[in-house]
């Protein structure tokens, strides 16, 4: 059983070494509390858990602490991938829900599995997700004063549970003064996939990392006999080509556990039961 979780990257909020230690304190906890809860839940299951841990952490561009687009709202996006069943579900800008990742996961039932804007409101209401605002004063400053940010904050979870079974979630608060209708990589095979074999989640320049298709090409080369190392690698140097903003946080069906930036501030969290890593 391993675990391992990504906050975005650091520059995203603040360069203090204040909130920098602040982020590490907090991926130390939330990797350790789902680490117990994966000894008796499935992968699935701890992702959607970790996430939204994630997504109540205001530290966080997701859940609550997302970033307000450039008509004064916010719009969340967020996936889900079991690589048990292949089935992924997520829904894309969505308003006023506090945990969209737990919104993926009852979309995991339907055969119309992402929804978005108007449709995943509506269907988080109806299913019982009651309507919250996931603004923060930090934010709405930020707005404000139109703040310039490098808008790469999204948080991620890959695990896999003691059959060896794999998922990966992932949940964003997109990159801030985007335009309206803009669709961020979160909620695509791009930025979160998972199977048999591997499982990914992606946090940078949404454009970027659709661009270059990274975590359906990261999981499909594994799946096709490359180790984990060699796939990553590749894939990131695939997008050298146009300077792409990413970084990764990856497991194989093996346990192999590998975390990988192009440029190095992300903030990520892995823990076995005994190896506790925290990093930027």
């Amino acid at each position: 059983m391993k675990i391992i979780i990504h906050g975005g990257f650091f520059s995203e909020s603040s360069q203090s070494q204040e909130t920098k230690k602040a982020k590490q304190d907090s991926l130390e906890r939330i990797v350790k509390s789902s680490y117990d809860y994966l000894k008796s839940h499935t992968a699935l299951e701890t992702v959607v858990y970790a996430v939204s841990l994630l997504e109540d952490d205001e530290l966080f561009n997701a859940g609550i602490g997302s970033m307000i687009q450039r008509d004064g709202k916010i719009r969340m996006s967020a996936s889900l991938m079991d690589g048990v069943s292949k089935k992924m579900s997520g829904v894309i800008n969505l308003e006023n829900t506090k945990n969209p990742i737990q919104v993926a996961m009852v979309l995991q039932k339907e055969q119309d599995r992402i929804l978005a804007g108007e449709g995943a409101i509506n269907y988080a209401r109806k299913h019982g997700f009651e309507k919250f605002s996931t603004e923060i004063p930090k934010r709405r400053h930020e707005y404000e004063v139109k703040l310039k940010s490098l808008g790469t904050g999204t948080v991620g979870c890959v695990a896999i549970d003691r059959s060896g079974h794999l998922a990966a979630g992932t949940s964003t608060g997109g990159k801030g003064f985007e335009l309206v209708g803009r669709v961020s990589d979160s909620a695509t095979v791009a930025g979160n996939y998972a199977n048999d074999y591997c499982g990914v989640s992606l946090t940078g320049v949404g454009e970027d990392i659709v661009s270059g298709a990274m975590a359906v090409k990261i999981v499909t080369r594994v799946t096709d006999g490359m180790n984990l190392e060699n796939a990553v690698e590749k894939t990131f140097d695939e997008i050298k080509l146009f300077n792409g903003f990413a970084g990764a946080i990856c497991l194989d069906k093996s346990g192999n556990m590998m975390h990988r930036d192009s440029f190095p501030t992300m903030v990520f969290a892995s823990f076995d039961g005994k190896d506790l890593d925290v990093f930027n």
